[in-house]
């Protein structure tokens, strides 16, 4: 009975651990895929008005908005909050 026990224990305590890293997984791809989209419409919006200098200001509005995104979903991959101090 005590090995059941302690299994059961032990299998719910990993599945729980799985769960918190697939959410966090999860919203860090989230923020990619915004950021991605985020930048995609920054270029099709410049494509659609005519100028060299439109052009070369959103691609590099779009890859700031790219690099962005990273960094944050980077920081929600490793458990970091807003002000730095882990809350996991």
């Amino acid at each position: 009975m005590k090995l059941t026990t302690t299994l059961a224990i032990a299998l719910g305590v990993t599945a729980l651990t799985a769960c918190n890293n697939s959410a966090k997984e999860q919203a860090a791809d989230n923020i990619e895929a915004n950021a991605e989209n985020t930048a995609d419409m920054i270029e099709e919006n410049a494509d659609a008005v005519p100028g060299v200098t439109t052009d070369a200001n959103a691609d590099a509005a779009a890859d700031a908005v790219r690099a962005n995104g990273e960094a944050t979903a980077d920081a929600v991959r490793d458990g970091a909050d807003a002000d730095g101090n882990s809350a996991n």
